[in-house]
């Protein structure tokens, strides 16, 4: 019998908390163990599931990760959405950014995507992981992005605007991640703050870092 669609959504749901559970095993492992020291056999006595379950999930024991990078970068995605439009890019992410880092689950979450992405160019295959990761994150942005300036989420300058923005995004993860996972360094919030809001700025292609009428 046909499941409604309130009994899908429920299943859909758990599923993703469930590959998500995987994914966290699978990013501790890759840290301790590397991609080659690690194999699904092992990823999946960790989670707790059968081997075919977690081939079940994923295309790869590479792609295990995805669905933690995925919450992480969609979690930083949503709070644009409370972006006020008389609001500046700067002053906006000076308050938001620390709700970012509260909550245990969600920092433990955000850690251990850090070291996935320092790990990159030591293990690329985890690269297209990450890739997906932020091409799913784009697309939100595009909407935050086409409401911000009452535009249409399919307009090409706002879809470019969001890749743009995403990707200097994503190079300030990437150089923030590996310099404190690799080298210690230590980063204050408000200095990991200008630098992405620089950085937005810098990429946007329309005007959406300072108020908007």
């Amino acid at each position: 019998m046909a499941l409604s669609d309130r009994e899908a959504a429920i299943e859909r749901s758990k599923t993703e908390e469930a590959r998500l559970l995987v994914s966290r095993h699978a990013a501790d492992l890759f840290w301790r163990h590397g991609v080659d020291g690690t194999s699904g056999d092992d990823i999946a006595a960790a989670s707790g599931v059968s081997k075919r379950t977690v081939w079940r999930y994923f295309r790869s024991k590479e792609a295990c990760v995805e669905p933690l990078l995925l919450v992480t970068e969609l979690r930083f995605v949503a709070l644009f959405r409370d972006w006020p439009r008389n609001v500046s890019i700067e002053t906006f992410l000076y308050g938001a950014m620390k709700s970012f880092i509260e909550g245990e689950q969600a920092v433990r979450d955000g850690v251990a995507a850090a070291r996935i992405v320092a790990l990159l160019p030591k293990e690329p295959a985890l690269r297209s992981a990450w890739l997906m990761a932020c091409s799913q994150a784009e697309v939100e942005f595009t909407q935050i992005v086409a409401k911000r300036i009452g535009r249409s989420p399919d307009d090409f300058e706002v879809k470019l605007c969001a890749a743009t923005a995403m990707a200097a995004m994503r190079l300030v993860d990437e150089d923030i991640s590996s310099a404190a996972v690799n080298k210690g360094q230590k980063f204050e919030l408000d200095e990991v703050t200008e630098r992405i809001a620089s950085a937005i700025r810098a990429a946007s292609t329309l005007p959406i870092c300072d108020p908007v009428e």
